[in-house]
């Protein structure tokens, strides 16, 4: 049983963000397992990889799957003499490249120990559509930039880059018997519902687990209708700073407590924005009839 939160056993040997630590720790806590492994993408096997420690320094037994096909190329010449580590080179989808699909034609056991999802995008499909595997811990990625209330799930489309949003995760994870444990700055870690009891977590909320709040940026408005932003305020795989002027809807003589324009400030509004409240009006009168 813990007697702190898993975030504080954060620790890199291969992964990115503590995941390995984190890791070794909830294999501390639940009971052993057959020690197979799967991660996907797993790009070329070492380079920020959530299962090369359990691999290399646990004794695990792997699937590695990775679509892109030079970055495989590069897998398959890491681990071509170890006979515990299957390489595949597909693009996970949720039809014919499912990766219920593909596990089955492996020795992999179906409640094997530990799956990590990583491909940028339609990670959230990926989980939903895994129905006949039960690893014991799962570790998603989420984006980062969006706040704990926003429930976002990017389209299906494999061209799309978009990534999900924590609370439609943890929803999922419910549905399919999981309990949350650990977030860390860009993956989440759930565990099996038969085992959360070991860890005497009190409170698994997604504001109480979730310490990193550093990739978020948070837009409000002012009474003079200027669009405020606090946090973040950049675009942080791009590293491209968020330009504020840019995110105004109003012009600058026109951001102004309403009640407190001028003649001709009002006039300028009237012009430019009453045709759009009124077709507005309309569209709301609509929706209630």
């Amino acid at each position: 049983m813990l007697n702190q939160s898993l975030s504080d056993y954060k620790k890199n040997i291969y992964s990115q963000g503590g995941e390995d630590g984190v890791i070794d720790k909830i294999f501390e806590i639940i009971p052993k397992g057959d020690n197979w492994c799967v991660e996907f993408g797993a790009a070329d096997g070492e380079y920020l990889s959530n299962t090369k420690n359990l691999i290399q320094n646990k004794g695990y037994s792997a699937v590695l799957i990775e679509g892109d096909k030079k970055e495989y190329n590069n897998l398959e010449k890491y681990y071509y003499s170890k006979n515990n580590v299957i390489v595949i080179n597909k693009y996970i989808d949720i039809t014919n490249n499912s990766i219920d699909k593909i596990l089955e034609k492996t020795p992999i056991p179906i409640n094997f120990d530990f799956l990590s999802i990583d491909i940028d995008g339609n990670d959230y499909y990926i989980w939903e559509s895994l129905n006949h595997y039960k690893p014991k811990v799962i570790c998603i990625e989420f984006n980062p930039t969006i706040p704990n209330e926003v429930h976002f799930v990017q389209p299906y489309d494999p061209k799309v880059n978009q990534g999900t949003s924590l609370l439609p995760l943890i929803e999922l994870a419910e549905r399919k018997g999981y309990e949350l444990v650990s977030i860390l700055s860009i993956n989440a870690f759930f565990v099996k519902e038969e085992y959360y009891h070991l860890f005497g977590i009190q409170d698994n909320s997604l504001v109480t687990l979730r310490k990193d709040l550093k990739a978020v940026t948070y837009l409000f408005s002012g009474f003079d209708g200027k669009i405020i932003l606090s946090g973040s305020q950049k675009l942080p795989w791009h590293r491209i700073q968020i330009n504020n002027k840019k995110v105004q809807i109003l012009p600058a003589i026109l951001q102004k407590f309403p009640p407190r324009y001028n003649i001709l400030e009002k006039f300028i509004y009237l012009l430019i924005y009453a045709p759009k409240i009124m077709i507005n009006r309309l569209k709301d009168k609509i929706i209630n009839v």
